[in-house]
């Protein structure tokens, strides 16, 4: 019986590393505490009040939720796409897969901007119960790293277009690309708790 042929061990030319710059990865481990330690206390504020936290997501719009949900998936799908081009060396794809990335961050604000204007519309603000004042308060936080996350994309859309990134240099869209999937992961996380958990 023939053995199974063992993988080829790394090449030293190549070793394994966090793709972009390491300060920014200490910056989204913190940022992934902050948010863990505000999904704890969510967590236990809607144990001691289930029916009341229950009542209150019912006024949430699910569609609009899911909606800024695909938004963001297909977004870091296209920032993905982004540094796959880099990577290959393919230049000109670069800044077109970052301008689709940019152009979703955007639909994202949008469809925010008038969740919360049919809330405030309705008389629903921070202070109307603690299930919205989580909400307003979570959301808005992300809101603001979306803001700052399409912030940086652009940037780096810039640099992509000056054709800075190629096979040799793809640290600053890697870095940028890393805090872009964060904000889509703190997303799910909240979807989930505010619109689905029941």
């Amino acid at each position: 019986m023939n053995a199974l042929p063992l993988p080829a061990p790394l090449s030293p030319a190549s070793p394994r590393r966090l793709p972009g710059d390491r300060d920014v990865w200490i910056f989204i481990c913190a940022e992934l505490f902050a948010f863990g330690l505000f999904f704890v206390a969510y967590m236990h504020y809607r144990s001691v009040s289930v029916a009341l936290f229950n009542d209150s997501q019912l006024g949430l719009d699910r569609s609009l939720g899911a909606l800024n949900t695909i938004l963001l998936l297909t977004s870091s799908w296209a920032v993905v796409s982004a540094v796959r081009a880099a990577r290959l060396g393919r230049i000109v794809a670069v800044p077109r897969y970052l301008a689709f990335g940019i152009a979703l961050g955007l639909a994202f604000m949008v469809v925010k901007y008038f969740e919360y204007g049919a809330k405030l519309n309705a008389g629903i603000t921070v202070t109307t119960d603690m299930f919205y004042m989580f909400y307003f308060c979570l959301t808005g936080i992300h809101l603001m790293h979306v803001v700052a996350g399409t912030i940086v994309l652009f940037v780096i859309w810039l640099n992509a277009r000056a054709h800075l990134y190629h096979t040799g240099n793809t640290t600053g869209i890697e870095a940028g690309a890393s805090y872009w999937h964060m904000v889509d992961l703190l997303w799910i996380f909240l979807f989930a708790l505010l619109y689905l958990l029941r």
